[in-house]
């Protein structure tokens, strides 16, 4: 009979150190003391530090998950047609994308669980590179290290050279800046990508939310011409349909990729829930929740915008998205802590990679109450 001791004296020969090892501290965990600073303001606090919506979920895509709820087996990875269809018509409707049907979309289980793993799904490994964003989203990074790649900021095709990596991520409207990449940058990332044949992962969670510019897909035909070859979207319903609790999202564009990353996902099981399959066709193909859900934030927006700028702060790119890009030139744990004292909780920029040092992340995300005694605390 094994007891204690002697288990004990057996090394386990799985080490989860060899995983976490390599990845960067989850970056919130470091927000501890603000956020207790924060807590303590008389009013409480006014929590902008992440981007999780507060609205009510729409009761049309309600009554969608439950009407799917009665299906008793096992969903299938590949998702129900009527739901990919769902997302093709969507992405043209929306967004001018052309060219893409069914066998062009994969639903997955959240896009942040996609992004992690994609690096490892496609293979990658040692020796092979993987370019994020200069100021980018912590899980781009996270997706190259899973995968033993190397992961290279670069915002610059030019400043690579002669590089071949094997995967790149861009992303907007930008999470953390909401910087929008203008059609000719993505003209000239695509035709770079497609000279060294590099897959491009565009995630364009933050499309639909558009303020001082014009987002485009890396799908849109002024981009790549209608042609998909190389190219994958990520496209979540978290933001625009309140559905981060449903964990909705899915990939689009090339129909080999696509069918590649499925081959592999079918193995792991990677299977959205069928209820949730139900509710992300209909949010799919209803436009005016997402219509009302994009002037919530637009209200809430303009009352950070006219708070931020009025108590010093600088607000650079924020074109688009759910958040403002701030900065008052000091470094932004510094910024952190002056808003800490006045009850609200921002993300310092440091977060998104050295470049963002000197920046904080502002959400809109917030109800209006809390935006409302946000905006007074910074003209206070």
């Amino acid at each position: 009979m094994s007891t204690p001791t002697s288990r004990a004296a057996t090394p386990l020969r799985v080490s989860t150190t060899r995983v976490s090892g390599t990845l960067p501290d989850f970056p919130w965990d470091t927000l501890a003391g603000a956020k207790a600073t924060a807590a303590s303001h008389p009013d409480g606090i006014v929590d902008l530090s992440v981007g999780t919506p507060v609205d009510p979920v729409p009761q049309l895509i309600r009554d969608a998950l439950v009407e799917a709820s009665e299906f008793p087996g096992y969903p299938t990875t590949v998702g129900t047609p009527e739901l990919r269809e769902a997302a093709a018509e969507a992405l043209t409707r929306r967004h001018g994308v052309t060219n893409l049907d069914a066998s062009g979309i994969l639903p997955v289980i959240g896009t942040k669980e996609a992004i992690a793993s994609l690096a490892s799904t496609f293979g990658l490994g040692p020796g092979d590179d993987v370019v994020i964003p200069e100021v980018a989203y912590p899980t781009y990074e996270v997706s190259a290290l899973l995968a033993g790649a190397r992961p290279i900021r670069s915002d610059s095709t030019v400043a690579l050279g002669p590089m071949t990596p094997a995967l790149m991520f861009i992303n907007s409207p930008s999470n953390p800046t909401g910087k929008v990449l203008p059609v000719e940058h993505l003209r000239k990332v695509v035709a770079w990508a497609r000279e060294r044949g590099t897959v491009v992962v565009s995630d364009e969670c933050y499309l639909g939310l558009d303020w001082d510019g014009e987002p485009v897909s890396i799908l849109d035909p002024r981009v790549c011409d209608g042609d998909h070859t190389g190219l994958i979207a990520v496209h979540s319903l978290s933001k625009i349909s309140n559905l981060a609790s449903y964990r909705a999202g899915f990939l689009a564009g090339d129909a080999e990729l696509i069918a590649e990353l499925l081959a592999v996902r079918k193995h792991a099981g990677c299977m959205v829930p069928f209820p949730i399959q139900g509710a992300m066709t209909a949010a799919l193909r209803d436009d005016a929740h997402v219509v009302e859900q994009r002037e919530r934030y637009a209200a809430r927006r303009r009352t950070l915008l006219a708070a931020v700028e009025g108590a010093g702060f600088r607000v650079d790119h924020s074109e688009a998205g759910l958040y403002l890009w701030i900065t008052r030139d000091e470094p932004c744990r510094d910024t952190i802590a002056w808003l800490a004292e006045r009850g609200i909780l921002c993300a310092p920029g440091d977060f998104y990679g050295p470049a963002g040092e000197k920046h904080v992340r502002m959400a809109l995300t917030a109800t209006d109450e809390r935006v409302a005694a946000a905006a007074a605390r910074l003209s206070s």
